[in-house]
């Protein structure tokens, strides 16, 4: 049964992210808001420094705090509960890391090197050469399109066999990460006639011919991460760099692929997390500061905030025991992202001029937050999910 206090053990992994959210991040986060495509050499450092407490032993906090967007685990491993001792792992530490990192900057979390969306797809359902070669790699992750947003089964890019090589065709937009990692996984079908079944992931390194980044993207929030558009044109790479099998079972559609958010929507519900509690803690602060009580308003939106954090620890929780959790995964991330943008907005009304200065960040957790609405499924996907769970219902019987 999942336990509702913190565990112990991950204390250090709280307060070493703490310190970095307060002293490295919010330091920086106004300057990279403002050179929004500006590298955060900054971050180098903290990577290394991680790297150096993994490599020497530094314990699990460190590992955790390093690989925020790659969470372990896997929540399809089987279909009942699992039996033995109720465990707390990655996806959990990783949840709970994430919450204190994106207290001083989300784009920054986002921006560790090697920390990438396609890290967590390598964790999910790489082999275990795959790991090898690509687990020290910063990996972005490929899935939309100009005409495949939320409907990630209208995918057009496509791969197809030559020989010992997959040959890759199309145009990926919103990348992640996409100009500064070392690799992408790129979603692809191998066969557009057969939909959702055919859609597969190939590991493509960064460098490859016919692999170019053509744009890099202005953004509301989150500028200090990169956003990209990626064209492929017949670009090859080797036989062994697609994640999972080759083989289509229209039965199974794509469910492989999939399962990667079931590990990395939880993560993205820390992040609102993590900008709403800062956002709060920095509301009561000013309002202190100028003599004002407490509204009723702050307090209802700090129950609905508790409301989301225990939904995410949960679905991040079933991930680490081996049980299926990807209708929690979905109601986590669609609660706590939908509380960040009403909490962050409410704050700014709450605090009045004093929240637009360019001094004060209330305002940038509010442009922050919006994202986390959107991307890795909107809100109204997240709704079909949970809905299609919740009934029994097949993504063709229910849209």
């Amino acid at each position: 049964m999942i336990d509702l206090e913190i565990p112990k053990k991950l204390t250090p992994l709280l307060q070493q992210a703490r310190l970095v959210a307060n002293n490295v991040f919010r330091p920086i986060s106004r300057k990279y808001d403002t050179k929004e495509h500006a590298y955060p050499k900054e971050l180098d450092l903290l990577a290394a420094l991680l790297d150096g407490l993994n490599d020497g032993g530094g314990g699990a906090s460190a590992k955790s705090l390093s690989r925020e967007k790659g969470a372990g685990g896997d929540a399809r491993s089987t279909d009942e509960p699992a039996k033995k001792k109720s465990r707390n792992g990655a996806n959990l530490s990783t949840v709970l890391g994430m919450i204190e990192l994106a207290r001083g900057d989300v784009g920054l979390a986002l921006t560790i090197p090697r920390q990438g969306l396609g890290n967590a797809a390598l964790a999910a359902v790489g082999t275990e050469e795959q790991k090898q070669e690509y687990g020290d790699r910063w990996i972005a992750m490929a899935i939309t399109e100009p005409g495949a947003g939320s409907d990630s089964a209208a995918i057009r890019t496509t791969a197809r066999l030559d020989g010992e090589e997959w040959v890759l065709t199309g145009e990926k937009i919103f990348v992640t990460a996409g100009e500064r990692a070392n690799a992408v996984v790129v979603w692809a079908s191998l066969d557009l006639a057969l939909g959702r079944a055919a859609i597969k992931a190939f590991l493509v390194p960064k460098g490859t011919k016919g692999m170019t980044v053509v744009r890099l993207d202005h953004k509301l929030g989150i500028r200090a991460s990169d956003t990209a558009t990626i064209v492929l044109d017949e670009c090859r790479i080797p036989k062994a760099n697609i994640l999972g099998s080759a083989d289509i079972d229209t039965k199974k559609a794509f469910a492989g692929v999939m399962s990667t958010f079931d590990n990395t929507r939880p993560v993205v519900a820390a992040m609102a997390l993590g900008v709403a509690q800062a956002s709060l803690e920095r509301t009561r602060q000013i309002l202190r500061e100028e003599g004002v009580d407490e509204s009723a308003e702050l307090l209802r939106l700090e129950a609905e905030l508790e409301a989301a954090r225990l939904l995410t620890l949960k679905a991040a929780w079933m991930a680490d025991n081996g049980i299926p959790n990807s209708l929690e995964a979905s109601m986590a991330k669609a609660k706590a992202a939908r509380v960040a943008n009403e909490l962050t907005l409410r704050c700014l009304e709450l605090v009045g001029p004093r929240a637009y200065a360019e001094d004060e960040l209330l305002e940038k957790w509010a442009r922050d937050s919006k994202i986390l609405d959107i991307f890795e499924g909107t809100q109204q996907i997240q709704m079909l999910v949970v809905a299609r769970r919740l009934l029994g219902k097949t993504s063709a019987e229910l849209r």
